[in-house]
């Protein structure tokens, strides 16, 4: 495995069964253009090209959609995923039996330049906020099965995963501030709890009111405080109000023109954007046949 270390926790058995019914999708009865054109024992050999320019992103997941239809088709890859590549980069070759390389064109290269544009994404992102001290994180607005291979996509592009889903980690934002009768209410919720879950717990803040409310009622029970759609003003007011008593995540209406906005500001710990993923233009990448 090339990147280990973007891959290590990765689910390739989920990702795997994905794959299988993303094929079943796309090929329904068959293939019926390749059947009746293409003899069954015919091979051919391909380039894979990518005809953009950022960071190439999801080689293993490429991997995997031909191993799934067979595994006797060779790829032999010449670049490593966060590669930042120019237009007209030959990023591999891939060699087998004409009908299975046709089979999973379309699937493997839809990940493929997804994630890769995703990638790209981040890494333009980091390049422009220019601050290391800050980490870029993803959210939940992401493609309803696909949210594994998006936040994959987020790692090799620079950036970090916020919490995956639901289970892993405790955010309580503003509905369910609303729904338990205001910030403070949740706060005094909050401490009563006699057994806590062993999680991070992060919470939004719409305003400074709401803020000096979270450090006088917060303390040792929240760790991250979420600034959502802060003026850069108040974020500067924020940071001092908070002294390093919680980490700081800015969020809200960040994307590539905004976020360079942050950078000299000291004290951010994170900056989450759902623009990484809902809002992203797809690499340009081919398969083309040479034989």
């Amino acid at each position: 495995m090339q990147e280990k270390n973007y891959y290590e926790n990765f689910d390739f058995k989920s990702a795997e069964k994905f794959i299988r019914e993303a094929l079943k999708e796309d090929a329904g009865k068959g293939d019926i253009t390749s059947d009746l054109l293409i003899p069954v024992n015919n091979d051919s050999i391909a380039n894979i090209i990518f005809k953009d320019t950022g960071v190439i992103a999801g080689l293993e997941l490429f991997k995997l959609v031909f191993n799934v239809i067979d595994a006797r088709i060779k790829i032999k890859f010449y670049v490593n995923d966060r590669d930042y590549l120019k237009t007209g980069t030959v990023i591999g070759q891939i060699s087998g039996k004409s009908r299975k390389l046709l089979l999973g064109e379309r699937l493997s290269l839809n990940i493929l330049q997804r994630l890769s544009g995703i990638a790209t994404s981040v890494h333009n992102f980091r390049k422009r906020l220019n601050n290391d001290s800050i980490k870029i994180l993803d959210t939940r607005k992401t493609t309803p099965n696909f949210r594994a291979f998006e936040k994959l996509a987020v790692k090799i592009g620079g950036g970090e995963n916020h919490r995956f889903g639901l289970y892993d980690m405790i955010l309580i934002k503003d509905n369910h501030i609303s729904a338990n009768g205001g910030i403070e209410m949740t706060l005094k919720r909050l401490k009563k709890i006699k057994k806590k879950p062993e999680l991070k717990i992060e919470i939004e803040v719409k305003n400074l009111n709401e803020l000096k409310t979270v450090i006088k009622n917060g303390i040792n029970i929240v760790n991250i405080v979420m600034l959502d759609n802060f003026t850069i003003g108040d974020v500067k007011k924020a940071v001092r109000l908070i002294d390093k008593k919680f980490k700081i995540e800015i969020s809200g209406g960040i994307n590539f023109n905004t976020i360079n906005l942050y950078s000299g500001i000291k004290g951010i710990d994170f900056i989450s954007s759902g623009s990484l993923t809902h809002s992203v233009k797809s690499a340009d990448i081919s398969l083309d046949f040479i034989s």
